[in-house]
C-alpha cells in the first residue's frame, strides 16, 4: 500500500506526486523522490524495481522478508534491512521489518508487519532543509536514527522488569514463576540484541573505510547512529548478564527451598522413628515383660515416647530443622 509519493529539490518539498511521475522527476537535476510503502504487495514491489532499476537480489529480499539487519550495495543503490520491535497488548514483543532502497536520487521504504509509522521522520526532514538538501543520504540516516531511537524505551522497560523480578527473587515459593518470567525475559533480550548486533556490525560500511557514494554526504550522522548502537548493545550485554546471574540466584533459591523441606521431614521421620521403636518393643507381647503388669506401665510407656518426642522436637528447633 502506499503512503507517501514525495519529490523535494534543495531540501525544499516540491509536490506530492504520483507514481506515474516518478521517472519524470528522476530525470530532472537537483530532485529526489521519496517514496514510503507498507506491506507492499508483489505488484508494487516490480512496478518499484522498474521505475528506480532496482537489483533483483534485494527485490527478493523485500519480497520474502524476515531478513536479519543487514546494509548491501547493488550498484549505485544502498539497501538497508532494519527489524522494527514493539509491544503488543499482550506484553509480547512484535518483531516487523523496514526495508530501505537508497539511490542518487531517490529513496524507497517498505514497511513490513509493523504498526510503527514513519511520518514523523518526514516532517522533521522537512523542517531541516539544510540537511535534507544532503538528498537520500540523509533521508537513510533520518530513517534510522528513529528506528534506532525505539529501541531505547525497549531497554528501559526490559531493565525495569528485570529489577521487578530480582525483588521477588528471595519471596518464598516463587521459585518457579521467576525462572519462567526471566526466562521470558531473556527472549524478548535476544529478539532486541538479533536487531541491534548485526546492524551495529554493518554500519562500518557507511562512515568507515570505503563508504558508498550515495552515502558520503552523511557519513558523519552515520557514525553517530553507530555509538547509539553500541551503548544498545552493551546495556543489552549487561541484561542478558544479569539474567544469567538471576537465574542461578534463584536456581540455588530453590535448591536452598527444597533442602529445608528436606529437613524438616527427616527431623519429623526421626521423632516418629523413635515412637515407632518403643511402640514396637512393647508390642512384641514377650511373657517376661514386668512393666506390662504394673498399673503404671501404660502412663510411663506414653510418657517416655512422649518426653523422648518432645526432646528430639527441641533439638531439632534448637538447629533449625524445624
Amino acid at each position: 500500500m502506499l503512503i507517501n509519493c514525495v519529490v523535494y529539490r534543495a531540501g525544499a518539498k516540491l509536490a506530492d506526486i504520483s507514481i506515474d511521475q516518478i521517472s519524470d522527476y528522476l530525470a530532472q537535476p537537483g530532485c529526489f523522490v521519496w517514496v514510503a510503502l507498507r506491506d507492499a504487495s508483489d505488484a508494487e514491489l516490480a512496478l518499484m524495481q522498474d521505475e528506480f532499476d532496482l537489483h533483483d537480489l534485494s527485490v527478493e529480499d523485500a519480497r520474502h522478508g524476515h531478513q536479519r539487519p543487514k546494509i548491501e550495495e547493488y550498484g549505485k543503490t544502498v539497501f538497508t534491512v532494519l527489524h522494527l520491535i514493539e509491544y503488543t497488548p499482550t506484553d509480547e514483543l512484535r518483531l516487523g521489518e523496514v526495508n530501505v532502497f537508497t539511490g542518487p536520487n531517490f529513496v524507497l521504504s517498505v514497511r513490513n508487519r509493523s504498526t510503527q509509522g514513519f511520518l514523523g521522520v518526514r516532517e522533521r526532514c522537512e523542517h531541516e532543509p539544510e540537511l535534507l538538501s544532503q538528498g537520500a543520504s540523509f533521508v537513510l540516516y533520518a530513517l534510522m536514527d528513529a528506528v534506532v531511537d525505539r529501541y531505547f524505551p525497549l531497554v528501559d522497560a526490559l531493565e525495569t522488569e528485570l529489577e521487578t523480578i530480582e525483588g521477588q527473587i528471595f519471596d518464598r515459593g516463587a521459585g518457579r514463576a521467576n525462572i519462567e518470567r526471566l526466562y521470558e525475559l531473556k527472549h524478548k533480550v535476544t529478539t532486541l540484541r538479533h536487531a541491534v548486533s548485526p546492524l551495529l556490525d554493518a554500519m562500518g560500511k557507511l562512515y568507515g573505510g570505503r563508504v558508498p557514494p550515495v552515502c558520503l554526504a552523511s557519513a558523519d550522522y552515520f557514525r553517530d547512529i553507530a555509538d547509539h548502537l553500541a551503548r544498545l548493545q552493551t546495556s543489552i550485554d549487561t541484561i542478558r548478564d544479569t539474567i544469567g546471574t538471576a537465574i542461578q540466584v534463584n536456581l540455588s533459591m530453590v535448591a536452598i527451598e527444597d533442602n529445608e523441606v528436606t529437613k524438616r521431614l527427616a527431623a519429623w521421620a526421626g521423632i516418629f522413628a523413635v515412637a515407632t521403636f518403643f511402640v514396637g518393643v512393647w508390642g512384641m507381647n514377650f511373657e517376661f515383660m514386668p512393666e506390662l503388669k504394673q498399673p503404671w506401665g501404660y502412663p510411663a510407656a506414653l510418657g517416655l515416647i512422649g518426653g523422648t518426642c518432645a526432646l528430639m522436637y527441641w533439638r531439632f528447633r534448637r538447629v533449625g530443622w524445624l
